[in-house]
């Protein structure tokens, strides 16, 4: 499985924005792309216009057609005019059972 971590800074006024645009974006993957295996939407506790997004793919050709596919083009055709970011806090592969 190949899993990344990254971080948007969101202004203020288009924090419902981000949250509808990647929320879309992440069940439009997860019913549509086969390799899509996890995609969540994480406000930060402390900095409300911090989010994360965390996805899982079954391998990095998954996530190389996700990024190519029309869900990710969408998704920073809008976010991409207010969020900063992406920042890649994190991507690798994950080793062994996740449940260990």
């Amino acid at each position: 499985m190949y899993q990344f971590l990254v971080s948007f800074t969101v202004p203020p006024e288009h924090r419902d924005d981000f949250v509808r645009v990647a929320g879309k974006t992440a069940r439009d993957s997860l019913a549509n792309e086969p390799g899509s295996r996890r995609f969540e939407v994480i406000m930060d506790e402390k900095n409300p216009d911090l989010f994360y997004l965390n996805e899982v793919y079954a391998d990095l050709d998954a996530f190389n057609a996700h990024a190519g596919g029309p869900y990710f083009k969408a998704f920073f055709a809008e976010a991409g005019a207010y969020a900063e970011g992406p920042t890649w806090l994190m991507r690798g592969n994950l080793i062994g059972d996740s449940a260990a």
